[in-house]
């Protein structure tokens, strides 16, 4: 089948892996293609090392690819790290640490869920959270 413009239906079985057998699906954030990506462009200043990094919907057809393998937890991993692709470094670690154990009271980590949810567009990182405040709920590993 046909996506539209010539291109087959990405098939997540078939097209792994995406750089060898859908590189045309790859693609970083500023719309460069895989081939363009070289060492000797790199050297040359022809991209920014930043353009090295997957993308969102690079993440999410490998999501596809592991849901499709029956790799159910690597698929959620995969969508939860498509939605923080875009968020800064210092927020990351800042959720991280809260998230550690005796860092962080319930309400500290509903406030990440919701941020996470309403100002990061991340509504899988914050389902994450409030499920992993449960847990650290249950196992007294709250801050009191």
């Amino acid at each position: 089948m046909d996506e539209g413009g010539g291109r087959p239906r990405f098939d997540p079985l078939r097209d792994y892996p995406l750089g060898e057998r859908r590189p045309d699906l790859v693609r970083t954030a500023t719309g460069l293609a895989l081939g363009e990506l070289t060492l000797d462009g790199l050297r040359d200043g022809a991209f920014a090392a930043e353009e090295l990094r997957a993308t969102p919907q690079t993440m999410r057809l490998q999501a596809q690819v592991a849901r499709a393998a029956g790799r159910e937890p690597l698929a959620a991993n995969l969508e939860r790290a498509a939605e923080l692709a875009g968020v800064d470094g210092e927020t990351i670690l800042a959720i991280y640490t809260a998230l550690r154990p005796h860092r962080s009271d319930a309400a500290e980590l509903e406030a990440w869920a919701v941020r996470l949810e309403s100002e990061l567009d991340a509504p899988l990182n914050a389902a994450f959270v409030r499920e992993a405040a449960a847990q650290h709920g249950r196992r007294g590993l709250l801050r009191r």
